[in-house]
């Protein structure tokens, strides 16, 4: 990971501009243990930005994709006992190969027994995990806040991405509030889904989970915010932000960011 600078004044825009990029050019293999309500929308986000998904859940076959992958998403969403296998196999095989993998571990708050197979696994060593406001109280104990999100990063060494009205991305020393999404964002099933993907796939051409994590999801906020501008309501929005994400270039990105 690099340094634990503090960003300067436009770094964040410009370096979410060359993520874009970089995801474009080198195409990253991008393996999702995914629930089930996602997996379309999410494979279809991926592919928007340039990357390849793969989606098997096979535990006869998940440890070779996910050596063949260049980052691994681990999403709790609809945990059963296959998707459960499947995650066992497929962080056991990212962390010996060294990959970066995302948790996002959605729905902890309904269910104690899922939450405790998410504590297992932030233990586990995730490049990023990211969640809302809920799944972090009940995986820290604490309330969210800027101050308790930005102590458990750093009491855990672990880069935390919480999404809300402004996200906050931080490593317990940096710390990155990005303003840019749209309301309808929460009205498609699988966004937030998708953003983790997006993330997933940020960790497989930078190595530093903080910086890979800001600049994910600024570009996906600010895709929100074009495909809002051409939307009647969430039907639309969910075709119309594919098309923002595979439009979208760099020098958009840096105009519209907002990052603090």
């Amino acid at each position: 990971m690099h340094s634990p600078d503090i960003p300067k004044a436009g770094e964040m825009p410009l370096f979410a501009a060359a993520l874009l990029e970089s995801l474009r050019a080198k195409a990253p293999r991008v393996h999702c243990v995914t629930n089930s309500v996602a997996q379309n929308f999410t494979a279809n986000a991926l592919l928007a930005v340039g990357c390849v998904p793969s989606m098997t859940l096979s535990a006869d076959e998940i440890g070779d994709f996910v050596s063949r992958s260049d980052a691994l998403l681990v999403n709790l969403g609809t945990f059963d006992r296959e998707r459960r296998e499947a995650t066992e196999i497929a962080v056991e095989t990212a962390s010996e190969g060294k990959r970066p993998w995302v948790l996002d571990p959605v729905f902890v708050d309904r269910a104690p027994g899922r939450a405790d197979f998410a504590r297992e696994l932030a233990a586990r060593g995730p490049s990023v995990v990211r969640l809302n406001a809920s799944e972090f109280s009940t995986l820290f104990g604490v309330q969210a806040s800027r101050d308790t999100v930005i102590a458990a990063a750093r009491a855990n060494t672990i880069v935390l991405a919480l999404s809300g009205e402004t996200d906050l991305v931080t490593d317990g020393t940096r710390a990155a509030a990005i303003g840019n999404g749209h309301p309808l964002m929460a009205k498609v099933t699988a966004m937030g889904c998708a953003a983790s993907a997006l993330v997933t796939a940020c960790l497989a051409v930078e190595t530093d989970g903080w910086r890979a994590a800001a600049g994910a999801l600024t570009i996906f906020g600010v895709a929100g915010e074009l495909a809002a501008a051409k939307s009647a309501g969430p039907g639309s929005f969910a075709v119309a932000i594919l098309d923002a994400l595979h439009a979208l270039d760099g020098a958009t990105v840096v105009q519209r960011a907002r990052v603090t």
